[in-house]
């Protein structure tokens, strides 16, 4: 395991989740305002997602993952990624 998969495990799981998502999004060029108009969230709330700060449910992790352009278990699992 790479030094940064040992921090992320060293989180909690919201903080872990968030991390993530902006880890991946950042890595695709996609801005939280284009990620809203990708998946209908605000990017406000995915800004407090990738801090975090809000719990998700599958329905919004699922409309995150498409829009990445991954499988729902990207959180999990690097090689989820396309």
């Amino acid at each position: 395991m790479t030094k940064k998969v040992n921090m992320l495990y060293n989180i909690n799981d919201r903080q872990r989740i968030g991390t993530r998502i902006r880890d991946l999004r950042q890595k695709r060029n996609i801005s939280t305002y284009q990620l809203e108009k990708l998946t209908g969230i605000q990017a406000s709330n995915i800004t407090q997602i990738e801090k975090g700060r809000y719990s998700t449910g599958l329905d919004i992790l699922a409309k995150i993952a498409a829009a990445l352009g991954c499988d729902l278990d990207f959180v999990e699992n690097e090689k989820a990624e396309p």
